[in-house]
């Protein structure tokens, strides 16, 4: 039921929010994979044509190669939107974003993006506010255990995310490593984030903190599929 509800979230994004001509940034993670499919449907039934994709992974771009989503730099060219999953949505479209492990170049994408993010995700996915799930922070592997004894003093409880745990594959006893070469902390806040800008800018602050999976500001819609219907959030 789960996959279902991220594909009828994903599709229905694609379909309201993709024209023709256009450069799409495209996302990681189960979800955005569903989106990136129905693109390439679409482009193959002729439905749309002209399309770019910006890829935020290997993994995505090898996926959207298969299913035929030419591919470009973001030297080449800015998204006008990009389409990606979500690990938390708030109300106000603050989210929580990361755990498929490609938070930075997901971020660098988004940021790039002239109408923002369009977030897809199951109604499981809906939050009062942030902090539920852990907060995942991009580091560099240089002298990351000061790094993590740093992000310990916001009041979180930090831990290395390793190949194998999660989403991830691998040897559960090596640290999973981002296409960027980094490492990532996965930050839990016992008392949840209240105030997920004041807390980006803490975090990177911090040297080695490289980026956060907190997206405050990015986010144009949020496309939320429950099994009564979906529902779009849209910013002001």
């Amino acid at each position: 039921m789960a996959e279902d509800l991220k594909r009828a979230a994903a599709e229905k994004a694609v379909e309201r929010y993709v024209e023709s001509d256009t450069v799409v940034g495209l996302g990681t993670g189960s979800t955005a994979s569903h989106a990136v499919r129905r693109l390439g449907e679409l482009i193959a039934a002729g439905e749309l044509h002209s399309i770019r994709g910006v890829p935020t992974s290997a993994r995505t771009a090898a996926l959207a190669r298969e299913v035929g989503i030419p591919l470009v730099a973001l030297s080449e060219a800015r998204p006008i939107l990009t389409i990606d999953g979500a690990d938390e949505i708030a109300p106000d479209l603050s989210v929580i974003k990361g755990l498929g492990g490609a938070l930075l170049r997901e971020k660098i994408v988004a940021h790039a993006s002239s109408r923002g993010l369009i977030v897809v995700a199951d109604g499981s996915k809906t939050v009062d506010s942030l902090g539920k799930v852990p907060l995942p922070v991009e580091v560099e592997p240089f002298g990351y255990e000061a790094t993590l004894a740093a992000l310990s003093s916001l009041g979180c409880e930090p831990t290395l995310r390793l190949e194998g745990s999660g989403s991830q594959t691998g040897d559960p006893d090596r640290p999973y490593v981002t296409d960027g070469g980094h490492y990532t902390a996965d930050c839990f806040f016992p008392d949840g984030i209240s105030d997920p800008g004041a807390l980006e800018t803490e975090i990177k602050r911090i040297p080695g903190a490289l980026e956060t999976g907190l997206f405050v500001g990015l986010v144009h819609a949020a496309v939320v599929a429950r099994p009564e219907g979906t529902q779009i959030m849209e910013g002001s």
